[in-house]
């Protein structure tokens, strides 16, 4: 699978406990593919987002052709889709490569809120 770097890769098997029992952040899910082109244009984005946002928001990938049943639960039909999940409940559903910026603004109504700074 392509792997985007610092993305944590999730499978039917670790679904459960890695995505559905996070709670207080969200976890934006990337189901992606070796055959993905437009999941190749991703994968940078993903890994600066999860590197930047790692306090707001969780990002993991998994393997759309090896895990066939998280597939089907969530109704992927097109690669990528990106799937955000809060307190394990879907909350918003994106088709389709972005760029950075606008990724993040897709996803900010969802984003977990900055840690206060008290000095």
């Amino acid at each position: 699978m392509l792997h985007a770097q610092g993305v944590d890769e999730v499978t039917d098997a670790t679904f459960a406990a890695e995505v559905l029992a996070e709670r207080g952040r969200p976890v934006l899910v990337e189901f992606t593919a070796d055959w993905c082109g437009p999941c190749r244009q991703l994968a940078p984005v993903l890994s600066a987002i999860a590197a930047e946002e790692s306090h707001r928001l969780k990002v993991v990938q998994i393997d759309a052709d090896s895990n066939p049943e998280t597939m089907v639960t969530y109704g992927v039909l097109s690669m990528p889709t990106l799937l955000v999940l809060r307190d394990g409940e879907p909350v918003k559903t994106l088709v389709g490569a972005r760029a950075k910026r606008r990724l993040l603004q897709d996803l900010e109504e969802h984003l977990a809120p900055a840690p206060q700074v008290t000095a």
